[in-house]
């Protein structure tokens, strides 16, 4: 039975693509995946494309059914009860998807009609939802002349006028500028303290950041999971990275100098993780003089815990798509 305080319960999530030849074999885009998304909070699926978002979006949005394993949102099974997990649900995909000729309040109004809403109900609902996204003063103008961050508001707007439970957004930052971006942001806040939960996948790091709680996806396969900040502080300390003529010897030096968590060559550059990373680097370069051009400490981010789990750096990849 899934738990009350559970908006979505996903176990043993699989999902391959066919292979490239007939006789091929399958890639795995979703490897039995297990997670629990809790109802009023911003949930969010981070990784390089490639990762499998793009199929667990498909999947959770019921456009595509999974190879096997169960998926429920608030109790209802995706499998075998999909109507009301729609009207549980309000959906916004990654390209847009307004009439771009229509007026935004014309826009709302089809939306309407495709949930059995007219009249008295549809108008009442319209009307708030132009005055919860700032977009009253818009409502007579065609989407075509808003900005991006006006658009993304009447898309959430527009998945929220059934008064949905859970809030399912793909890629919602891609194309918006910082400010958008803000706002964005603001809105998703918005929502979850008036208790809708809002579960997103992305590709941004800060992005992932804003989540209550985070699943790192890499290769259809869950490598870390839970809040941005306690993920960040599994890395045990500063992240110290230095540049210099012959970093693979630099790195074999370390090891012998400074015991402790193995350097790593990553693009050129010496990476380590330290305690107390700021006393570290002035002895860094009285015992390596010359040998050292430039020395960054950093407080550990979300792709330094990506590189630590994985062993790759956090980086885009084509990922398979139905």
């Amino acid at each position: 039975m899934a738990s009350e305080t559970a908006a979505v319960e996903a176990r043993g999530l699989r999902y391959s693509y066919p292979g490239k030849r007939k006789s091929g074999p399958t890639r795995p885009a979703l490897a039995g995946l297990d997670f629990d998304v809790p109802a009023g909070s911003i949930f969010g699926f981070l990784g390089p494309n490639g990762g499998g978002k793009t199929t667990l979006f498909r999947i959770l949005a019921t456009l595509a059914r999974p190879e096997s394993g169960t998926v429920r949102m608030f109790g209802a099974d995706l499998a075998t009860q999909a109507r009301e997990v729609r009207r549980r649900l309000g959906v916004v995909f990654q390209s847009p998807s307004l009439d771009v000729q229509l007026s935004v309040r014309e826009n709302l109004v089809h939306q309407g009609h495709l949930y059995g809403l007219s009249g008295r109900e549809l108008e009442g609902r319209i009307a708030a939802a132009l005055e919860r996204f700032g977009l009253a003063e818009r409502r007579e103008q065609r989407t075509k002349e808003l900005s991006g961050g006006l658009r993304r508001r009447v898309e959430i707007a527009k998945a929220l006028l059934h008064d949905p439970r859970l809030l399912l957004l793909d890629e919602p930052s891609t194309g918006l500028d910082p400010g958008a971006r803000r706002d964005l942001r603001e809105t998703l806040e918005s929502l979850r303290a008036a208790g809708v939960t809002v579960l997103l996948t992305t590709h941004f790091m800060e992005e992932g950041d804003r989540c209550d709680r985070l699943v790192l996806l890499d290769r259809g396969t869950i490598v870390a999971e839970g809040a941005p900040a306690a993920l960040k502080e599994e890395i045990g300390g500063d992240v110290v990275t230095l540049t210099g003529p012959d970093p693979e010897g630099l790195a074999r030096d370390l090891a012998t100098r400074f015991p402790g968590p193995a350097p790593e060559v990553r693009e050129g550059a010496v990476r380590i993780e330290r305690e107390r990373a700021h006393e570290l680097v002035a002895r860094l370069a009285e015992a390596f003089p010359g040998r050292i051009d430039a020395v960054t400490v950093a407080r550990p981010t979300l792709e330094d815990v990506f590189l630590h789990r994985t062993g790759r750096a956090f980086e885009d990849r084509e990922e398979p798509r139905g």
